[in-house]
């Protein structure tokens, strides 16, 4: 029996089917299929900022620095740490919220309403105590505020940093507008339209964040202990290093890297160039948009 190699274009493909699995689940390819390939209006149109961001393979350290961000809010730290089951089902939460940011961004209509529609009911439900006896609702509009303006924050300073194309000034402002259209869906209020906005509105919840046993829990997990074959873990390490660097300074003494981490932020910028460059090379690009895509719903200025 003769063995050979797998040819540059097989490992490629096996590649990105394992990173697509895991971030999209293991229906990855039909819901790519789905989102981009059927026919309709979508809320955004090709030429649109959030289509650039959310398509590039930035994404990866902005998710995370995200996740990163957004814990350093005690009332969103303890809606997550108490409902999202996160630590128990890392990878399901990455496929639904993935899910739903394609879903919005490249979906016809009907379904990105559908999706709007199922966060809100699932937010509807979720309320309690932090361990410090403050009462908090995850349909807060202050409170959905924050998770939006810190993954807008980061999905943006992610693209800006490692992205194919850095988008200029005025497309960084249609991108905040562009995510402005889907808080006001999700129950936000007064999103930010323009990057000055969005600085200015983190800059208001300043006041607000801290680190906690729950952040820092989420720090440990995020960034030393997550759910990876061991061959993963070593560009996962520069995956977190970037992501923690991307963060404001004062956020980032917040969150506490551990040691790991901290060694490796000398070298984040290149270690983040090469993993996105390697994310380029194996997904795929998403499939053709549907024929009917013309017909748009929202109009932006």
């Amino acid at each position: 029996m003769s063995w050979s190699l797998p040819s540059p274009g097989e490992l490629r493909e096996r590649a990105g089917d394992v990173l697509l699995h895991r971030v999209a689940g293991p229906s990855a390819h039909e819901k790519r299929a789905r989102i981009h390939g059927a026919p309709g209006p979508r809320w955004f149109g090709p030429e649109r900022p959030v289509r650039v961001v959310h398509a590039d393979a930035s994404m990866y350290v902005g998710g995370l620095a995200a996740l990163l961000l957004q814990s350093l809010h005690p009332l969103a730290m303890a809606a997550v740490a108490a409902h999202s089951g996160f630590q128990g089902d890392p990878w399901g939460r990455l496929q639904r919220t993935s899910t739903f940011l394609a879903v919005t961004t490249f979906g016809v209509d009907e379904d990105a309403a559908r999706a709007v529609e199922r966060v809100r009911r699932v937010h509807a439900g979720i309320s309690g105590t932090t361990s410090d006896g403050v009462p908090y609702r995850a349909s807060d509009p202050h409170l959905l505020g924050w998770v939006h303006c810190a993954e807008t924050e980061c999905f943006l300073r992610a693209q800006l940093r490692y992205g194919r194309r850095p988008l200029d000034a005025a497309a960084q402002d249609g991108y905040v507008a562009d995510m402005a259209e889907v808080a006001r869906r999700l129950g936000v209020d007064r999103p930010p339209c323009t990057r000055a906005e969005l600085t200015a509105r983190i800059v208001a919840y300043r006041s607000e964040l801290r680190a906690t046993p729950e952040s820092r829990a989420t720090a440990r997990f995020l960034l030393s202990d997550p759910p990876l074959p061991a061959p993963a873990r070593l560009p996962y390490a520069f995956l977190a290093a970037a992501a923690v660097e991307l963060l404001p300074p004062w956020a980032r003494a917040l969150v506490g890297p551990p040691r790991a981490t901290r060694l490796l932020l000398p070298v984040a910028r290149p270690g983040g160039r090469a993993i996105t460059a390697a994310v380029r090379w194996a997904i795929p690009p998403p499939p053709r948009p549907g024929a009917a895509e013309a017909a748009r719903a929202p109009s932006h200025g």
